[in-house]
């Protein structure tokens, strides 16, 4: 006789699959909000291909942003890049194509600064030094600056340690016009990355190396780039490294001390953030991971949202407000990118995970202060396109903008996936 256990033993497997499959189809009738999904610009390759940067708008609507790959200049097969201009139905205004010799490959979106000059970083391109790879790979990267007409100047080209090379930093801009950013790899300790500052002539400075502690306890690869605070302290976080191995976000004072706010464990807090920070007018800091929160996505975790908040006693603590892959079949997305995340002044963020959703092509996400998740559009890698791996920009109106790496046109550089898209997303 089967006893009330034996039942529910028997039953519990298929009562987790119900479960399941409601909370997927709870993520699947939250994409039915008023939310506008449009498409501004497909990328074809001599125009640009696979963007992986972020967008900046400015005051006349006009947008602006990089392709890793595409355009005229000859990288390979693929083109080496490009920065582009579009108006707000998506026409382009003007493409600077990258040709080695003033960079490569810019994996980070520009820096609209107070000349009215584009700044940003390729990760390759500028001089050929043995120490990062030689002419494989075509130079250690380089700082550039636009025009307002798309012309470009190299302000500073990276030549490996001690100071730094492949740059993927979103740069950010002091009252007295100094560029700080960060390189993933060089630096005086293990090639475990530096911050950096660059002037208005081009002079760079290594403000702080990682891996400068036993065993990386300071941090070891600072991917994204770091955010700056009235006081000239810079905040950022490192892939790698920190008290546990997984990652954390810190702090760098003007005098180049360097404070480690928050170590990231790799389980349920998250682990390797990735995703440039935004801070509160309370100064909490807010970012993604890309591991960690749960045991989903092969067992390291599928990423997580999260909060460092500083204390009246000078510690800071970390709150998880969201923990991707919690539904049925990952639906509410996995593995942010790059970011930033958009925070709206009710608490709202948005942003966007590489993969997972309906079609596993990723998702536009808003998270509102209870932690609560809503789809507003799950990308079908289609005409759509497919695996943003940045963060959205938004305007006065609510409106987000973005890219998508792959999806849209199937151009030459990539025929099964295509070569990205400019979506703007409306309210």
């Amino acid at each position: 006789m089967e006893t009330p256990t034996m039942t529910w033993r028997r039953l519990k497997p298929f009562l987790a699959l119900i479960a399941g499959l409601a909370a997927w189809m709870t993520a699947i009738s939250a994409q039915a909000q008023n939310y506008k999904f449009k498409v501004l610009h497909t990328f074809h390759g001599n125009d640009g291909a696979l963007p992986l940067s972020i967008l900046i708008r400015d005051e006349k609507g006009y947008l602006y942003g990089t392709t890793s790959e595409g355009g005229k200049g000859v990288c390979s097969s693929y083109g080496c890049g490009t920065a582009f201009k579009l108006d707000k139905t998506g026409k382009q205004v003007w493409l600077h194509s990258f040709n080695g010799k003033n960079g490569r490959t810019p994996a980070a979106g520009l820096l609209l600064g107070a000349s009215g000059k584009l700044y940003g970083t390729t990760t390759f391109g500028g001089k050929i030094e043995q120490v990062c790879g030689g002419s494989r790979v075509g130079g250690c990267g380089t700082v550039f600056s636009l025009d307002s007409a798309g012309k470009e100047t190299v302000l500073y080209e990276f030549n490996g340690t001690p100071n730094g090379w492949f740059p993927e930093a979103l740069l950010v801009e002091d009252s007295a016009g100094n560029l700080y950013g960060t390189t993933p790899n060089g630096g005086a300790y293990d090639n475990a990355g530096t911050v950096f500052r660059v002037d208005n002539k081009g002079n760079e400075v290594v403000l702080y190396n990682f891996c400068s502690l036993s065993g990386c306890a300071d941090g070891n690869s600072p991917y994204p780039g770091v955010i700056l605070d009235a006081a000239d302290n810079l905040y950022g976080v490192t892939a790698s490294g920190g008290a546990y191995g997984a990652g954390e976000v810190f702090e760098l004072d003007a005098s180049g001390h360097l404070t480690v706010l928050y170590s990231f464990t790799g389980s349920s807090d998250g682990g390797d953030p990735f995703s440039v920070l935004v801070a509160d007018a309370a100064g909490n800091l807010y970012g993604t991971t890309t591991d960690g929160g749960n045991d989903q996505c092969g067992g390291s975790g599928c990423g997580v949202v999260f909060e460092v908040s500083p204390g009246s006693d000078g510690t800071w603590t970390e709150k998880v407000l969201y923990t991707f892959c919690s539904l049925f079949n990952c639906a509410d997305g996995e593995s942010p990118g790059s970011g930033p995340l958009v925070r709206d002044s009710t608490g709202n963020l948005y942003g966007t995970t590489r993969s997972g959703g309906t079609y596993d092509n990723g998702v536009i996400y808003r998270l509102d202060s209870a932690g609560n998740e809503t789809i507003l559009h799950d990308f079908t890698g289609g005409a759509d396109g497919g695996f943003p791996q940045a963060g959205l920009t938004s305007d006065s109106s609510g409106d987000l903008y973005g890219t998508t790496n792959v999806g849209g046109y199937p151009c030459s550089v990539e025929k099964k996936y295509g070569c990205g898209v400019v979506f703007d997303l409306t309210p």
